[in-house]
């Protein structure tokens, strides 16, 4: 027996709308002008006749995917699912699927999602610099899809970047600790070629230049941007008979839980023997013990301000010269400094 699909369409719902298919397609969008009157009118059919759209069909029309990629070096940093989060708050409502993909060091397995992605013909990517190499942009950029970069340096030929002011408030969270008078401060970051790690490391060194204070390679190590990467750096810096630092700064959240990690296993109290600050501002900033002083990087506006963004772009609405966008950080001081 022949399965007949018997579910409605876009034509049935303009019939029992009394209106035309142009005008059911402007309510689903969005996106062209519908008196209220009518939007009600068809909303109240779409959901009488259980209608919904066929994405495959409605890709087929309008030779788009109506998906958007985000591209990560580390799912697991709670920073990257709240860029996803403020991602999503836009794209749903704009009939956009959301794809999160993985792409960890080396760079290579950067190359081989962004191919992947780019085979499915996604209609914009956004991605975490982190990371990635100008060969990996530039073939984005070649590509046609629109692309919109979580970080890094602004480069026009390599479209628009939304990021926040990293080095500004690593700035403000080490100036912080100099005003209360900690004179060792060290600082524990991620990988020492990644871009975050560099504009923080830059952050760290025009602050402690500011305040005449010596810069001590022995002060900074560089590791990876998660917890264990923190336990190897407070290690490294804790475990000196002499000259240990009385303060660290940490990369990010991640790194500074790893560190309190150290601290409990030396029996050294937080910030009695070490104050220790976080960056990122992450849930677990909060509920640690104690609670980090780290630096608030508004990742959910991030991700809303790239989907804005994007759909910019696809909509035809802006087709003008790349842009930045820097959003504001905020220095959130708890009870580890």
């Amino acid at each position: 027996m022949t399965h007949v699909d018997r579910r409605p369409d876009i034509a049935a719902v303009a019939a029992a709308a009394g209106v035309s298919v142009t005008t059911v397609s402007h309510v689903l969008s969005g996106r062209r002008p519908v008196s209220d009157a009518t939007r009600a009118k068809v909303e109240a059919v779409i959901e009488r006749l259980g209608y919904r759209p066929n994405p495959s069909a409605r890709s087929l029309r309008t030779d788009r995917s109506e998906s958007v990629a985000l591209i990560v070096p580390d799912i697991t940093n709670p920073f990257y699912p709240a860029v996803a989060a403020g991602l999503q708050d836009v794209l749903l409502g704009q009939g956009y699927l959301l794809s999160v993909n993985d792409a960890a060091l080396p760079s290579r397995a950067l190359r081989e999602v962004v191919r992947h992605v780019l085979a499915r013909r996604v209609d914009g990517i956004v991605l975490a610099s982190y990371g990635a190499t100008d060969d990996d942009i530039a073939e984005i950029a070649r590509s046609g899809t629109k692309l919109v970069r979580l970080g890094g340096r602004f480069r026009a030929e390599f479209g628009d970047v939304v990021r926040a002011d990293d080095v500004g408030g690593m700035h403000d969270v080490v100036s912080h600790l100099i005003e209360r008078g900690y004179a060792r401060i060290a600082f524990v970051n991620g990988e020492r070629d990644a871009h975050p790690s560099r504009i923080r490391l830059e952050g760290y060194e025009r602050a402690m230049r500011e305040a005449g204070r010596e810069i001590d390679p022995e002060l900074i190590v560089s590791t990876t941007f998660t917890r264990a990467g923190g336990v190897e750096g407070a290690t490294t810096l804790l475990e000196r008979s002499t000259s240990r630092p009385d303060a660290i700064v940490c990369g990010n959240d991640l790194i500074a839980v790893g560190v309190l990690d150290v601290t409990r296993r030396l029996g050294l109290s937080v910030p009695g023997d070490l104050a220790i600050t976080g960056y990122d501002d992450i849930e677990a900033a909060s509920l640690v013990t104690p609670a980090l002083t780290t630096v608030h990087n508004p990742a959910r506006e991030i991700g809303r301000t790239c989907a804005r963004m994007l759909l910019d772009r696809l909509a035809g609405d802006y087709d003008d010269v790349a842009r930045e966008v820097v959003l504001a950080h905020r220095l959130i001081v708890r009870e580890s400094s």
